[in-house]
Order: C-alpha cells, then structure tokens, then sequence
C-alpha cells in the first residue's frame, strides 16, 4: 500500500457555496444525446420506474437496433443506450413516443421522479398510492411550461412511507402518512412541511416553482435545493432519518419478485427474460434492480440462469460503479471489470455479509467526477492511472483517511473499508 492520503471530498455539500450555474446542465436524454467514447448515449426517463411489458421490449428492440444492444439502469430508475449511432435521434424518438415513453418534448429531461417500488403489487398498509402519485406528478410536470425551467438533475422522491427513496435526498421528497396526510421535505432539510394527502403532487409541483422563483428573485441559479438549503423554509415538522431500506432480492414479502442487474447494465436479451418473468409490469428502482409485482417465486430459478441477482448475502450487496472505460474518455480504468474481479473473488471467498453486520456501500470511479455514486457513507474507489485509493467517505462522522492501492491489493482494501464501522 502506498502513502494514506485525504479522500476527495462530495462535490456540494450543506452550506457550501453556490456552485457556478451560469450554464444549463449537459445531462443528456432522449433527445439530448451525449457524446461517448462508445457511441452516443440516450437517457429514457421512467417516472416512478414504471413500465409496462409492451414499453420494456420497445426500449429493448431500440438498444439491439439502434444501440449496442445492452441497457442500463441508472441511479434514479430510468434506462439509458449506449453505442447508438449519433444520427439515429429521429428514429429513436419515434420509437419512444410510439411507446408512450415521450409524452413531451420540451419537458422530457425534467421527469425525474423515483418512487417506493413496493414489496408488492399494492401500496404500504394504510399510505396513499405512490404509483399514482408518480403519474400525476409527471403529467402536472409536462403540463406546466415554467418546469422547463428545472434541471436535468432536479429530482422528485415519492416515499409510501418505508423511508427508501426519502434516503435519496432528493431536491423535493413526498413521504405519504397512515393517517391521510403526507410530509413534504425539501433538500436535506431536517423538517418538513404537513400537507393534506390529496394535495400532495400539488404541494411537490408548487415546491418546484417557489425553488425557480425564489432564486430568480435572489439572482442566483443553482441545480439543487441543496445548494441553497436555507432559500425556503423547510416546515416545521421533525423528521427521524429515514431508514433506507431497500426491498430484498428475491421473493417479496408481499407478492412479486425483486432481481438486481450487476451495475444495472443487462443485454437485450436478458432484458426480455425480466419481460417474460413479468405480470405485465415491471418498476425499475434506483438501486439498480427490477420489482415484478404479481410474479411467483417460481420464476426465480429462470431469472438467475439469465444473470440477475436473486437473492443477497455476496459482495455484490450494495455495490456500484461508473462506466469507466472504453465507454467513458476520463476514466483510467475499466472500473466495471476491476470491480466484477473484486466482487466474484470476495464472493468465493465468503468476504460477503455475515450474519447481523451489513457492509458499507461500495462505489467505483473512473475519475473525480464519481458518476452515479450513491448519497450517505459509502466506500469511495476512485481509478488513479496507478491503481485505486480507496477511502470510507460521505458520512457525518467527516473525512477519514484514504489509502492507495496497486490493483492486485485492490480487492483486500475494499472487503476490508466496508467493514467500517
């Protein structure tokens, strides 16, 4: 191992100055292509993650057609094709919007919404239908002409009242109540504002706005609440800290299946696999992963021969990574194969998570940019052309200590940080 040095630190956090906004953001989507080392890459936005079967095998015939016939997952439950050939825009669109995933093109890059998949076909016992929630919300959103105004990276979480998506630290959070009610939570305030449950995509669309508007006034610009976290006032109900849970992999507790993708990327024909398993429907999550409502067990043993991950207790728990290279031009490594090695050899070592303990999320970067990283404590691997540093970072405990790494110690330093406590 080499020197331990200090880990990069997150790129906005509390109170930390206004980053420069002064132009639009470059996030790309369906038909706003970005520029990639493997071809040009579309971002579909699913909100809420819904989509029925006949939407899933029209996104899966544009990545075998247009694309290099694989799709990607991304950290907010949208897919993204790669490898498309930069003039295939036109054909794409009309592929989408025959499918009724393009309800509107000037508004298309600000439907960002995830929302609680649910263990099963139905919502939480006693919270209101987030499912529902979601569409109206996106429908409201595409309706409004001021929404163009938001970023690409605005992001609006639906919470049945798990607290898995609440963990997520959206811009603007619904959390649905036993009662009728909702709380409504804006950036990473600590409080949250009460609102009637029939007027909750309401409260979220008008807490959009107030955000474009109340800047405007201040003559600033930002992408996030976050970055202005005492522009509006947060509410005055305390929130506990959510609890983040995530559905488990496999069988659901209350109908359906859960299945994970390994880095959320799945091949063409995998994905009419996850089709063919489906009732119908299907609601991809933000951690990378699938919930089929209604599908029965059985289905499982079909699912993993296909490659998805069906159950937990590996290495792979909590695991995620950029998309490095060849993909990506700023990466030093191909950090997705660096880390499959990593992760199958802890896994056959027995490195996964013992009985009663959890390992600490794990994310792989190409670069300083950390695309895709997840929010909260986390092991950072970050490529340095030489190896890897490797730190434990993202907590409220601070910064801790980082340590670099050649590639073949790699995998050691990793098993050994997400044991921190």
């Amino acid at each position: 191992m080499l020197a331990a040095m200090p880990p990069e630190p997150d790129a906005v956090v509390p109170g930390a100055a206004v980053p420069d906004r002064a132009r639009s953001d470059a996030c790309p989507g369906a038909l706003r292509l970005h520029t990639a080392d493997d071809g040009a890459l579309a971002r579909v936005r699913l909100p809420g993650g819904l989509l029925t079967d006949r939407q899933a095998l029209a996104l899966a015939g544009a990545a075998e057609t247009l694309g290099d016939g694989r799709l990607e997952i991304t950290s907010r439950g949208n897919v993204q094709l790669r490898g498309l050939a930069s003039d295939c825009g036109g054909e794409l669109a009309e592929r989408l919007r025959a499918a009724g995933l393009l309800p509107s093109d000037t508004h298309e890059r600000v439907r960002n919404i995830v929302a609680s998949p649910g263990p099963g076909a139905g919502p939480a016992e006693g919270s209101a239908d987030v499912r529902a929630w979601a569409r109206a919300l996106d429908a409201a959103l595409c309706a409004s002409p001021w929404a163009t105004g938001l970023s690409g990276k605005f992001l609006f979480a639906l919470d049945d009242g798990r607290g898995d998506v609440a963990a997520l630290d959206a811009d603007v959070t619904l959390i649905a109540g036993p009662d009728g009610t909702a709380l409504l939570r804006l950036g990473r305030a600590a409080t949250a504002r009460p609102v009637p449950a029939g007027r909750a995509v309401a409260a979220a669309l008008d807490a959009a706005r107030e955000f474009l508007d109340a800047q405007r006034a201040a003559g600033l610009r930002a992408w996030h609440l976050r970055e202005l976290p005492d522009l509006l006032p947060p509410g005055p109900v305390p929130l506990a800290p959510p609890a983040g849970t995530r559905p488990p992999l496999g069988a659901l507790p209350g109908g359906g299946l859960h299945v994970g993708l390994r880095f959320g990327v799945a091949a063409a024909g995998q994905w009419r696999a996850l089709v063919d398993a489906a009732e119908g429907e299907l609601r991809l999550t933000p951690w990378r992963g699938a919930v089929l409502p209604g599908a029965p067990a059985g289905r499982l043993p079909a699912l993993a021969a296909a490659g998805f991950r069906t159950a937990a207790g590996t290495a792979w728990d909590g695991a995620s990574a950029c998309t490095g290279l060849p993909g990506c031009a700023k990466s030093r490594s191909d950090v997705r194969a660096d880390a499959a090695r990593a992760l199958d050899g802890s896994t056959a070592r027995g490195a996964g998570p013992q009985p009663g303990a959890a390992l600490l999320p794990v994310h792989w970067s190409g670069c300083e940019r950390r695309c895709g990283h997840p929010a909260g404590r986390r092991v950072d691997v970050l490529a340095t052309g030489e190896g890897y540093r490797v730190a434990v970072t993202g907590g409220p405990q601070g910064r801790d200590t980082a340590v670099e790494v050649t590639n073949e110690l790699m995998a050691a330093a990793v098993a050994a940080a997400r044991r921190t406590t």
